[in-house]
């Protein structure tokens, strides 16, 4: 073992590798780009019927968005409580570092916290289940996302509940400087 000083000692931690909780009905997939001198082309989803086809779980989507963000902004935490919403999102440019955390009385992750990277570069599905609260952090450059709602937004009865966007802490959006 390594003898330190203290105060490197008292102020050292260890980098994490292992897999992080999980958050029941959460999912990832990670999508295809198709590369070509002439651009990229990728599917954001392929519907039969009404239904997103190749999830784990059934989703019928209702309404898809796309929320720009500023470099660096956060967007959290927020929630659906009044109506049943499941999310799909997909970041088309930039990055996102999101953070779901399970809120669930009735679940069985209810308190776990996990955190994703939704990147351009490497596109992916992120489902979140209703009940999860979620939010995000922009990259340097900014993002744009992408996302489908099997919910309607509806101005004149919001189902858009929040938390404080450091309701679990804000060394959860710190850039990792290590």
């Amino acid at each position: 073992m390594v003898r330190l000083t203290p105060d490197v000692e008292s102020a050292l931690t260890y980098q994490q590798y292992g897999k992080q909780p999980e958050i029941a009905g959460a999912f990832y997939l990670p999508l295809k780009r198709h590369h070509a001198l002439e651009g990229d082309f990728m599917e954001y989803l392929r519907c039969t019927d009404g239904k997103v086809e190749g999830l784990p779980a059934p989703f019928e989507p209702r309404q898809l968005s796309c929320s720009w963000a500023a470099p660096g902004r956060i967007n959290a935490f927020h929630l659906h409580p009044k109506r049943e919403q499941n999310e799909l999102w997909c970041a088309i440019a930039g990055e996102l570092l999101v953070w779901l955390a399970d809120v669930r009385a009735d679940s069985p992750t209810s308190g776990n916290r996990r955190r994703y990277v939704l990147s351009a570069a490497e596109p992916g599905l992120l489902y979140i289940p209703s009940g999860v609260a979620h939010g995000y952090r922009a990259g340097v450059d900014g993002a744009l996302l992408l996302y489908a709602t099997d919910d309607q937004f509806d101005p004149a009865d919001s189902n858009e509940g929040r938390l404080p966007w450091d309701y679990w802490g804000a060394e959860l959006w710190d850039i990792n400087r290590g």
